[in-house]
């Protein structure tokens, strides 16, 4: 508000100066008030667009121009010597120096990206790495909610950016006919909810979109690209783009498979057979944390709590698998 109120004042303290002094000979004073507002808006208008310049095109675009100048300077030298009229003489200069400083600030603006930091010293320092700690939530991670627990717990540091457009996503599965879709809608709205309120988590909602891209991976990758951070996930298929585009991921699902508990042959266990497995007379379990445990023999205890000891452990893309036999030639084990 207060930034919108300085650019109103700036509008009308150049029409009222305008107004008064009346250059260029115009001698209308609302023509000249209405050229002064014009002014201030163009003016306006260019400081948005440099506001929204990231500081390396910025440094480009500022370099271009400044080694525009001096070209337009130097072809200047030689056009004064050419058998020109005062007048002809004068228009090329004039347009070469406008045409050099022009595509030198275009130039200079578009290969900033390709500015190396470190070779310019600690100028960045204090931007980049505020930028790299931030973390770009997509839908699917915040409508698993695991992403809370692991912030709350003080494992992700940095800001937790949420597109707009990740948003939107959200709100049109919560509105979706379809009930399973609109309760985990309303799940992923309810987690952010929570972050939000949690004082100890930066949570930060960005405008930024992208229209000429449609789908929202992309659109995230674009997202994380430009603000040089981490993009968090549980979604596999993301997860390979974004390796494609060079853009680091922490998915929760490898998280969590890395802190599975390990399991040794030989261990002993408890595990409830809940369904048959798919070879003969073959029993399946699971732990706490859903790894699949798959007892020989154990057809007929299904519904019963068993003691096994672990044969194998087999490590998949998809998770952890766990083999094993009965103990006491098929004894239910003990319940309190």
């Amino acid at each position: 508000m207060d930034l919108v109120l300085i650019r109103l004042l700036f509008v009308l303290v150049l029409a009222a100066v305008c107004y008064f002094l009346r250059p260029f000979g115009i001698q209308a004073g609302w023509l000249s008030a209405v050229a002064g507002a014009a002014a201030a808006g163009l003016v306006i208008v260019f400081e948005v667009r440099v506001r929204a310049l990231t500081l390396r095109r910025l440094i480009g675009a500022v370099a271009g121009s400044v080694l525009g100048i001096i070209g337009a300077a130097l072809f200047c030298l030689v056009l004064r010597s050419a058998p020109f009229s005062i007048s002809t003489s004068a228009v090329l200069q004039i347009f070469v120096l406008l045409l050099m400083t022009y595509v030198g600030l275009l130039v200079g603006a578009s290969k900033g990206d390709l500015l190396n930091p470190e070779a310019l010293g600690a100028i960045f320092t204090g931007d980049r790495p505020a930028r790299r700690s931030s973390k770009v939530l997509d839908t699917s991670v915040i409508i698993d909610g695991r992403i809370a627990d692991i912030a709350e717990a003080g494992f992700i540091d940095g800001t937790l950016v949420v597109p707009e457009f990740v948003l939107r996503e959200l709100q049109v599965v919560a509105d979706s006919t379809d009930g399973s879709k609109r309760q985990r809608g309303r799940r992923g709205l309810d987690m952010l909810q929570r972050m939000e309120s949690n004082d100890r988590l930066q949570v930060q909602i960005v405008p930024d979109d992208f229209p000429s891209i449609r789908e929202v991976d992309l659109k995230l990758l674009e997202l994380a690209k430009k603000l040089e951070a981490k993009v968090v996930t549980n979604d596999f298929n993301l997860n390979k783009v974004a390796h494609l585009h060079h853009v680091e991921v922490l998915n929760i699902n490898d998280l969590a498979n890395a802190l599975k508990p390990v399991v040794l042959p030989g261990e002993r266990m408890t595990v409830v057979i809940l369904k048959e497995g798919k070879e003969f007379n073959q029993g399946v379990g699971y732990l706490d944390d859903g790894t699949m445990v798959v007892v020989d023999h154990a057809r007929k205890m299904i519904g019963k709590p068993v003691d096994i000891s672990v044969t194998s452990v087999l490590q998949t893309a998809s998770g952890k698998m766990i083999f094993g036999k009965m103990d006491d030639n098929g004894k239910a084990a003990e319940t309190a």
